[in-house]
């Protein structure tokens, strides 16, 4: 099953075009059906059967997986398969009756304005790493980017001039603006932080970590829960919450759904849709806590 999994990443690499996050997310996925299976004594793709993938299913529900894991895993399984089916390597594909559990739609987390204020505020110091925290913090909130965005981003992708910044995928790029905060601690960071981080003056990517290297996913979540308990921030807040702040507060300030779809890069204007039901929902609040017959 090795080599089946490994030809498959190959084509997804090769072919697909798939980001490096997107191979490690299939591969995890069949790495860990390929354990299952070795434990039920079966090696080979050709001899799995519906019952086994049911077998596994059923063994993520036991364990009490989410839904949403579970759902990714199905889809990772039926990407495997059909690739397998198409490359014939199998005769079957067996994953044509497995279906994702229903997944319960959450509203994403956000923080009020005053606590992204808190947070940005947060790294005040001239040290270089606040330097660098602070231009990173108020880059994401000002621009929405994913964070696997903001650590790729490599100093030609910035424009300090006109205030905006470029990212790109395999298959498209896009211009987001930002504002005077941002641009501040971006030119005092491409002043006077990043040529001390940046130890190879080969690498052009924006942001470093105190090593030298670029900055890791992991890395600026510790930054991030650093400054949400300096900040005195409750809730439990990722990179992400800084993604979702910006979408619903553009949203709450009257930006058209269409323009903060673009901003975020989605490619269906029902996820963007998400925000403004946040924003109604904060309307009813204020509305049974003001109006006196609320």
């Amino acid at each position: 099953m090795e080599k089946a999994i490994d030809s498959f990443i190959d084509y997804l690499h090769q072919e697909k075009k798939t980001s490096k996050n997107t191979e490690m997310s299939y591969k995890r996925d069949l790495k860990k059906v390929q354990a299952f299976m070795a434990g039920q004594g079966v090696f080979d793709v050709q001899k799995m059967s519906e019952t086994n993938l049911n077998s596994y299913i059923l063994y993520l529900e036991k364990n009490q997986f989410s839904a949403a894991t579970i759902s990714r895993n199905i889809a990772s399984l039926k990407a495997f398969y059909h690739y397998l089916f198409r490359e014939g390597m199998v005769k079957k594909d067996i994953t044509e009756k497995l279906k994702a559990p229903r997944i319960e739609k959450k509203m994403p987390g956000i923080l009020s304005t005053a606590d992204v204020v808190k947070l940005l505020e947060q790294p005040s110091g001239n040290g270089l790493k606040e330097i660098r925290d602070k231009a990173m913090l108020e880059l994401l909130y000002a621009t929405g980017i994913r964070v696997t965005e903001l650590i790729e981003l490599k100093k030609n992708d910035v424009n300090l001039t006109m205030g905006f910044v470029i990212c790109r995928d395999l298959s498209k790029e896009r211009v987001i603006p930002f504002g005077n905060e941002a641009r501040s601690a971006l030119l005092k960071y491409l002043e006077e932080a990043r040529p001390s981080m940046i130890r190879d003056e080969a690498c052009d990517f924006l942001f470093a970590n105190c090593s030298g290297q670029p900055m890791s996913r992991q890395g600026f979540w510790k930054i991030v829960k650093y400054y949400a308990g300096k900040a005195g921030i409750t809730e439990d807040i990722t990179p992400h919450t800084l993604r979702h702040s910006f979408a619903a507060h553009l949203i709450e300030n009257g930006a058209d759904l269409r323009s903060v779809q673009e901003m975020l890069g989605h490619s269906d204007i029902s996820t963007t849709q998400i925000y403004v039901g946040l924003n109604h929902n904060k309307i009813r609040e204020v509305y049974a806590k003001a109006h006196p017959r609320g």
